[in-house]
């Protein structure tokens, strides 16, 4: 767990962020999410929607028309790199390209001028808000857990998860050339560096979308930037005894050493600089891409999903403890692509998605905080048709395949419009975890095909609208309602 002058240091940072606020209405909110659910479309997506004064109907304050004017302003972390949000936009409008995931913590805010429902607040003052949205990737997100953990512990649970039946054959090589290790033997770094990447290796083949699995710590072996090759990345788990003292220079006593290091250097500061000051947080996940790898990769997804709320700070502080500290006072967990899915399946999702979280707030003893799921679409790339197929009438989606996709034996240009038929989730949740009745493994799969961003729709008068949505303005209200009543 973050020491005390961490959290000396995470006081001095929110009492500083309090006293700004006094004068500035804000509230920083944490897109968090895990591989390949659109964190970066989804910031996208809501910055154009509000600025732009996209259709809403649920959130409330735009769809009422109390929302006078939104504006980007300059971020308040100078030594944060903003969200390249028109770059992002650009890529989706122009090129029809989804933008490149997340590299690095990014920083945006949008400032939102209101009038309040309330006639006593409005004599008061003017409505305004600021958005300070934090983007990070979700490979950082998944070293939060680790705080709790020592060298011991890590490599218990890291080798536990790389022996199960899903994982075995691609955590093979790295098993095998633990295997010739005797941790208490002295180390050498040759050996260190190729145990390292022999594990990056797995976890890289443990997140690929046949596999699709979450519970990948740690997460910058996945994304290590400027710090490739350090020390600090250059260590693997072993079998270690709980509670062993290993020589000095042994592989056992090096590598505890080095995670150590790797969660003060890489995972202390985040938790501490960004992840405590968050005011509201949205977590994104890839359900469907879970679903379609079987029961495995689901039980998989509730366990990442456990880990990672039980590090959210949740709760509701007392007005003291507010100045302190903060807590993050709303969870929304948000299964995208739910345009890959006709309508029909979108309630299935969530109730999917919404027995995962709850499992994950039981184990996480989660309290405090208001926890919503919803199945949306930050960006649509489909819209819903009928087609009658030898005559029967089936409920399909209509996009643009990206070039390259496939369908039975079709290859798609990136040009040509299709209808597909993706399929339904099954109206019992519980079924996803259980897979097949006769226990043969995962249900009848999802037919995934990645759709290229849609052309923006033009009204009758030649106004370009905004981008279109599934439930954008749903997350929207939990999120932000509140504060702009």
């Amino acid at each position: 767990m973050p020491s005390i002058a961490d959290e000396a240091r995470i006081v001095f940072d929110n009492l500083s962020d309090r006293g700004a606020g006094l004068f500035h209405p804000t509230l920083r909110l944490g897109v968090a999410g895990l591989s390949r659910a659109g964190k970066t479309v989804f910031i996208t997506a809501l910055v154009h929607n509000l600025l732009h004064g996209g259709r809403l109907p649920v959130f409330e304050a735009q769809s009422s028309g109390r929302i006078s004017r939104t504006y980007l302003e300059e971020q308040p972390d100078d030594a944060v790199p903003r969200f390249q949000y028109e770059e992002h936009l650009r890529a989706m409008l122009e090129e029809r390209v989804w933008p490149q995931s997340t590299r690095a913590i990014s920083e945006l805010r949008l400032t939102i001028e209101f009038e309040s429902a309330s006639r006593w607040a409005r004599f008061l003052s003017a409505g305004k808000l600021s958005i300070d949205i934090v983007d990070y990737p979700g490979e950082w997100l998944l070293d939060l857990p680790l705080l709790e953990k020592d060298f011991a512990t890590f490599s218990d649970e890291s080798l536990s998860r790389a022996r199960l039946p899903s994982r075995d054959r691609m955590a093979r090589p790295f098993l095998d050339a633990l295997a010739a290790i005797d941790p208490a033997s002295p180390a050498d770094e040759p050996t260190s560096q190729r145990l390292s990447a022999l594990f990056a290796d797995y976890l890289r083949a443990c997140r690929e979308d046949r596999t699709a699995l979450s519970t990948l710590p740690p997460g910058r072996f996945l994304m290590p930037g400027d710090l490739e090759g350090s020390p600090a990345l250059t260590f693997a788990p072993l079998p270690v005894e709980h509670g062993r003292v290993y020589p000095k220079g042994s592989f056992g006593a090096v590598h505890a050493r080095r995670y150590e290091a790797y969660k003060t250097v890489v995972v202390k500061p985040f938790f501490r600089e960004h992840f405590a000051r968050l005011d509201r947080q949205i977590l994104l996940v890839d359900a469907l891409q879970a679903i379609n790898a079987g029961p495995e990769a689901v039980q998989d997804l509730e366990t990442a999903l456990a880990d990672i709320l039980a590090c959210f700070r949740p709760g509701r502080a007392s007005w003291l403890g507010s100045l302190l500290t903060r807590r993050i006072d709303r969870i929304l967990v948000a299964a995208t692509k739910a345009d890959h899915l006709h309508r029909t399946s979108h309630q299935r999702l969530e109730n999917i998605v919404r027995r995962l979280v709850d499992g994950a707030v039981d184990r996480a003893k989660l309290s405090g905080a208001q926890t919503e799921v919803a199945a949306m679409a930050a960006v649509r790339a489909t819209r819903e048709a009928t087609v009658t197929d030898r005559g029967d009438t089936l409920p399909v989606i209509v996009g643009t395949p990206i070039a390259g996709e496939e369908i039975a034996g079709q290859r798609f240009d990136g040009e040509t419009e299709t209808a597909v038929f993706p399929g339904d989730l099954p109206e019992d949740a519980a079924r996803i975890l259980r897979g097949r009745e006769d226990g043969s493994g995962a249900l009848d799969p999802i037919t995934f095909v990645r759709f290229r961003p849609p052309r923006l729709e033009r009204t009758a008068e030649g106004l370009t609208l905004s981008l279109p949505q599934i439930r954008l303005d749903r997350a929207l209200q939990f999120l932000l309602g509140d504060r702009l009543a």
